[in-house]
Parts: structure tokens; C-alpha cells; sequence
């Protein structure tokens, strides 16, 4: 196994920023720590890193004891949000200072560098300085830099969290790409769910400091383990009671519906191709989230002021409202 946490806990005065952390990632495999801000996440990874010390517990890694090592002999590549990139140094020198420090053979850094610069797309920018790239390009560079020394793990801290949304996603594929050549060990922090279930092979869901819950994507977000968890993945509403995803709803304009709710729609918005639906059951305060294809919205005549029957659709996901409350008590 590459990375292994056994029983870290982690308080910053008062605060407990992680409680009996155990987590296990394997060799190869790249991993999403997944969870709200001040949930635990990063810090987790600065632990890994050896940018922070556990109170408690023990980090090994591919088998060796780290937990008391210092960060540059634990042979681990950090990306930050913020590149920290060498503003005076060109794309090229960035990318070869970890290996020059470490006094390899000149040919030797050159090859790797020019290695380096084609697997992320900068052979052309290296004598630029990281000022004249743009945000994508100085983050590529930045995981060309970390990746420069051949570490067993790489770490990083909301990378593609200071772009906007259409060079995230750019950069989401890439990874998820380059990942799949090199093969190195990945554990990266993220807020954006979207991100998470695109990107990775293994979700580890963090709150308040606690593992709430690990598994593939796929596991995640069809087999929630309670409602933080189902709600964090993806967009929850309530009906009947129970948590339930607004596209996992049937929307009948037709009374009948064996269990289903009558409502009025109340607001109605179209966002591309979906179409949302605010609906008031007659028999409750709480209003329902629906979404419906434009397709399927426009076949069932909706619009302000219909009046509907909802029910949850064939194999929808439902966790009852409150469940985490309920099981702590």
C-alpha cells in the first residue's frame, strides 16, 4: 500500500481539525479527499506532505515509517493552489530546480526536463517566464515541476481551484489523462463535487475532521452512507420525508399515481437544457426541487401554476431526512 494513516488526530487550539483519521490509498491510485472548507482535507494532506505534524498517529509510506520525517525525505511532489512558481526563473528552470538541487548530471536534467515539458504541453513555452502563461499553462508547469524528481506520492492542494470554470474542466481531463501515463500515486483536495466524480478513482468524504465515508465515485453517489454524504455529491430535496436527488422525481400532470404527492408548481426556471421546477405539496410547508429535461418538461404542458403529482422513480436513491441525527442519538 503507497499511503497509510493510521489513528492522526490534528487540533489547532481548540479546534479539532482531525478526529481518529484511518485511511489506507493504494499504490497507483488517484484519490479525492472530498469534503466542505475547514472540514479537515488539507490539512490531512499537509500531514501526508510533513508541512503539518498529527498529535497523534502514525503516516507510512510505500511501507516506511514518515510519520516524524521532514517534507524533502519523504520523496512526495506538492502542488499548491497558487503555483509557487520561481517568477525569475523561465518555465524550463522551474521545472529542472528540484533537480539541480539535487545535483543530478546536467544531461540528466535536461532530458527530464525536456520529457517533462511534452508530456504537459509546454515544450514551446519553456523560455517563458511563469508571468506570461496563463493560469492553466503555470498549473501544467507546476505539476511538471513536482513531477521532475520521480516522487512515490503526489499531492495536491485545490489544484485548479484559482481558474475559472472552463479551464478547470480543460484541466480536469488532462489530469485524469496524464494520471493515466505516469501512474504516480495522486491524492489531491477538492471542494467541487463535480470534480471529485469525474477525476477520481476513490472519494474520501471529510467533515468536521471525520472520515464520513470512501469509495469509488460510482459507490458514492448511488449508496450514500447518510444524508451529509448524499447531500455534498450532488443536489438533494425532500419529499416524503425522505432526501431524495430532484432528477431521480417523476413529475405526472395525471392523478393516479399509486403514493405519489399532488403539488403546484411554483417557480419554474430553464438552465439550458434542464428545466427546474419548484413545487409546493398540498400537504406540507416544505417545497420540492424537481428537474426535468426541456423535452420532458415541454411534453407534460408545465409551467407556473400546474398542478402535479410527484413520486420518487424506479431504483432513485432516498436516505431519510435527519439520518446522521437520528443514528447519534
Amino acid at each position: 500500500m503507497s499511503i497509510e494513516i493510521k489513528g492522526v488526530n490534528k487540533n489547532f487550539g481548540d479546534f479539532v481539525a482531525l478526529q481518529d483519521v484511518d485511511l489506507t490509498i493504494p499504490t497507483g491510485q488517484l484519490t479525492a479527499l472530498l469534503g466542505p472548507s475547514g472540514g479537515g482535507k488539507s490539512t490531512l494532506l499537509r500531514i501526508i506532505a510533513g508541512l503539518e505534524t498529527a498529535d497523534t498517529g502514525s503516516v507510512l509510506i510505500e511501507g516506511d515509517e514518515a510519520t516524524h520525517l521532514p517534507p524533502q525525505k519523504r520523496n512526495v511532489g506538492f502542488v499548491f493552489q497558487h503555483y509557487a512558481a520561481f517568477k525569475h526563473m523561465t518555465v524550463a528552470k522551474n521545472v529542472a530546480f528540484g533537480l539541480e538541487i539535487r545535483k543530478r548530471p546536467k544531461a540528466e536534467v535536461k532530458r527530464r526536463v525536456q520529457e517533462l515539458l511534452e508530456l504537459v504541453h509546454l515544450t514551446q513555452f519553456s523560455h517563458r517566464l511563469p508571468a506570461q502563461l496563463s493560469g492553466g499553462q503555470r498549473q501544467r508547469m507546476a505539476l511538471a515541476r513536482a513531477l521532475a524528481v520521480e516522487p512515490t506520492v503526489l499531492l495536491l492542494d485545490e489544484p485548479f481551484g484559482a481558474l475559472d470554470a472552463k479551464v478547470r474542466k480543460e484541466l480536469r481531463d488532462w489530469l485524469r489523462r496524464l494520471h493515466d501515463e505516469v501512474h504516480v500515486t495522486t491524492v489531491f483536495v477538492t471542494h467541487d463535487q463535480e470534480e471529485a466524480l469525474e477525476v477520481a478513482d476513490e472519494i474520501v468524504v471529510i467533515n468536521d475532521g471525520r472520515i464520513e465515508q470512501i469509495g469509488s465515485p460510482d459507490e458514492l453517489y448511488d449508496a450514500p452512507a447518510n444524508d451529509f454524504v448524499m447531500g455534498f455529491l450532488g443536489p438533494v430535496t425532500t419529499l416524503q420525508g425522505e432526501l431524495i436527488r430532484p432528477h431521480d422525481i417523476d413529475v405526472s400532470t395525471e392523478e393516479g399515481v399509486l403514493g405519489a404527492v399532488r403539488g403546484e408548481v411554483v417557480r419554474l426556471l430553464r438552465v439550458g437544457f434542464e428545466v427546474r421546477l419548484t413545487v409546493q405539496p398540498a400537504d406540507t410547508h416544505d417545497e420540492v426541487s424537481v428537474v426535468l429535461t426541456r423535452s420532458h418538461a415541454r411534453a407534460l404542458g408545465v409551467d407556473v401554476g400546474s398542478t402535479v403529482w410527484l413520486a420518487p422513480n424506479r431504483g432513485a436513491n432516498r436516505v431519510p431526512a435527519m439520518s446522521r441525527a437520528a443514528a447519534a442519538g
